[in-house]
């Protein structure tokens, strides 16, 4: 006879829920996490071994230097609008006819190639990609060096 209780309430109160003795029908783990870690290291060593041997490994290495330090980055395509803030502002310095942006002094540590610029500018920087200084070159600007 067809039944709606849950073999859960049926079995209440028995103990091993009509799995035998005590223990079997355990280690499956619970309903959506699978199994547990424990006895990894002992019991279960022959199952790391054989699915999943780098358990045991290390997971790379980060430098203590570079923990707090966060790289600020700016994009050549932003140095357009970067110039005409500090223009509206009057604080454009410009050397040799041409714009001149010192952008360690603005909080930036790094240019980065992407967009397209179209003022030529001398630019000041700790650090800079290759794309970068391509696309200074070819709008008549240029980057200049910290230490020459």
């Amino acid at each position: 006879m067809p039944h709606k209780d849950r073999k859960v309430r049926k079995q209440r109160g028995s103990r091993t829920h009509g799995y035998g003795q005590i223990g079997q029908h355990r280690s499956g783990g619970g309903g959506r996490g699978g199994h547990g870690k424990a006895g990894f290291d002992k019991h279960k060593w022959t199952y790391v071994l054989r699915y999943d041997p780098d358990y045991w490994k290390k997971k790379g290495f980060v430098s203590t230097r570079t923990l707090g330090k966060k790289v600020s980055i700016i994009n050549v395509g932003k140095l357009d609008d970067l110039v005409d803030k500090l223009d509206s502002e009057k604080k454009l310095e410009r050397k040799e006819k041409k714009i001149f942006l010192d952008l360690e002094s603005l909080g930036y540590d790094k240019l980065l190639g992407t967009g397209e610029i179209s003022k030529p500018l001398l630019v000041k920087v700790a650090s800079y990609s290759e794309a970068a200084s391509r696309k200074l070159e070819e709008a008549g600007g240029e980057i200049l060096k910290e230490k020459e």
